[in-house]
């Protein structure tokens, strides 16, 4: 059994391309989401929402995206938008990643995210330790995911995190520094 601390050093991105046919099931994809709702959350708002896209609900979502890309390009392009759609066929699952804003909360909107994005490193850890690949991705076309999503008041979309397991041997990290070095200690 690995330590936390082994868990957390073997995080890693794992991408679509890695993840191979095998499914995620849904009890795996409750396991992580349990997980994230156990992130630290200032006043208890618990902001973290998610979106979990499988099956039919993904090819959709993902033609969207590839829609959006069209769009929004200048110049767009067949190669680039197929790169896109390929990401989420490749995927066992994406999930949205949001944040639900109370407008009643005083609660600075920077702890709401942070919140979020702890909740997204619960998932990232939890998944590490399953042997689940995950990549979390925020595309410029995000500011659109409305038109697809039926946002709450409040709710907004911060990435897509894709999800799948993987064949190949799991990353080893790297850091260019020591934490040491990124330290001051004062007494």
């Amino acid at each position: 059994m690995r330590s936390i601390a082994e868990i957390i050093e073997q995080r890693r991105s794992i991408y679509p391309h890695q993840f191979n046919d095998e499914e995620v099931t849904t009890e795996e994809i409750h396991k992580l989401l349990e997980a994230a709702n156990w992130a630290p959350t200032h006043r208890r708002t618990e902001p973290w929402r998610f979106k979990v896209l499988q099956g039919k609900s993904k090819i959709k979502f993902s033609a969207f995206v590839g829609s959006l890309y069209l769009k929004a390009t200048e110049q767009p392009s067949k190669f680039k938008q197929r790169k896109i759609i390929d990401k989420f066929q490749k995927s066992a699952a994406v999930i949205a990643i949001c944040l639900q804003r109370d407008p009643k909360e005083s609660v600075p909107e920077w702890e709401e995210i942070a919140a979020t994005a702890m909740a997204v490193q619960n998932i990232w850890l939890l998944a590490t330790d399953m042997q689940i690949g995950c990549y979390w991705s925020s595309p410029a076309m995000i500011k659109d995911f409305g038109e697809f999503f039926d946002f709450k008041d409040g709710e907004k979309c911060l990435g897509l995190l894709y999800v799948g397991k993987t064949d190949e041997k799991w990353p080893i990290g790297e850091r260019h520094t020591k934490a040491q070095t990124k330290v001051e200690y004062f007494d």
